[in-house]
């Protein structure tokens, strides 16, 4: 025979158990999204430009927060969902150069915010700079240019924040 006492400890341990049961299902969803969500990212690139528009129509282009992907811990914005998924296929294809750092001055081991309406396309690689003048002087002699930015990238790219 059940006496009060025993069925009010049976309920507790049910409700216990129901409890503990529902926590962890909720932690293993919590793990379930955080594995599947790219990391959640402050930094926007190209000051929100579409990096493929540069590609497939030949202009700057601002991009749009629907259309956003995560790639090297910046967050990138796109016209559209086509020109997205382009960048996911393939970031390192669509990617700028050094960060989206002037490209100019990364040549001269300075980090410097662009302007990425100021760019251009060399080698199948997009580069962004701070003004005409460092983009004019950097397509003088874009070969050596560009190596000496990217040797500068490798040290400077670590202090990007």
């Amino acid at each position: 025979m059940f006496t009060r006492r025993t069925v009010l400890k049976v309920v507790a341990g049910v409700a216990v158990v129901g409890s503990v049961a529902g926590a962890l299902e909720v932690v293993a969803q919590v793990r379930a999204v955080a594995q599947t969500t790219p990391p959640v990212t402050d930094r926007i690139a190209l000051k929100g430009y579409d990096p493929v528009a540069y590609f497939t129509l030949k202009t700057p282009t601002p991009g749009v927060a629907e259309y956003d992907y995560v790639y090297d811990g910046v967050r990138y914005f796109f016209a559209n969902a086509r020109h997205r998924d382009l960048f996911k296929a393939n970031p390192e294809k669509y990617a700028p150069q050094f960060g989206g750092n002037c490209a100019n001055n990364m040549a001269n081991g300075q980090r410097r915010e662009s302007d990425p309406t100021v760019w251009v396309i060399i080698g199948d690689k997009l580069y962004v700079f701070a003004g005409t003048a460092g983009a004019d002087r950097f397509r003088q002699d874009a070969q050596t240019a560009a190596l000496k930015a990217a040797a500068n990238w490798k040290t400077l790219k670590e202090s990007r924040n």
